[in-house]
């Protein structure tokens, strides 16, 4: 159940701070796009010579505000994560492999079946919804050695299988 609240909380701060990027720029303040610029739309925000109106400033400080607690309890869900990766021994071992943290080790160790249930490591990566995406020429399809995630989505975090498929 952590990792879904975890879901919904981040989609939500993406909610948040799209509309707070996009309240600031029909006021002159542009601001890229991704979690990562979210310090620089609460900069602009807070800062009394940013040239908002006062009655947009105190509006936008609600969603400012929004976006704080929403950071802060996503910080505490992690920490849960990470502590129940740290109990855990199989997570333990799975976060041994590189490009394994805490979040998915927990997730594989709680959410998927015993490994004796596949026969081949394929098989595992089949349940998961990773299969070879397939690039169409003229007459016949190639496999290439890229994945595509199909199936499982809801078995690990978007965010965290990025590095495994592209």
């Amino acid at each position: 159940m952590v990792f879904r609240v975890r879901e919904l909380l981040i989609r939500q701060r993406t909610q948040a701070i799209n509309a707070l990027r996009g309240h600031l720029g029909e006021f002159g303040q542009i601001v890229p796009q991704g979690a990562v610029n979210a310090a620089r739309l609460i900069a602009i925000v807070e800062d009394p010579e940013s040239g908002l109106p006062a009655d947009a400033t105190a509006t936008l400080k609600v969603l400012v505000g929004t976006l704080t607690h929403l950071d802060a309890e996503i910080d505490k869900l992690d920490a849960e994560i990470a502590r129940r990766a740290r109990e855990n021994e199989v997570a333990r071992r799975l976060m041994t492999v590189p490009g394994i943290g805490p979040l998915i080790a927990t997730a594989i160790a709680t959410l998927a079946p015993p490994p004796e249930h596949f026969r081949k490591a394929r098989d595992f990566a089949a349940w998961l919804g990773l299969v070879p995406r397939q690039h169409p020429t003229t007459r016949q399809d190639l496999l290439r050695n890229h994945l595509l995630r199909m199936g499982r989505l809801h078995m690990l975090p978007k965010w965290g299988m990025r590095r495994f498929t592209s």
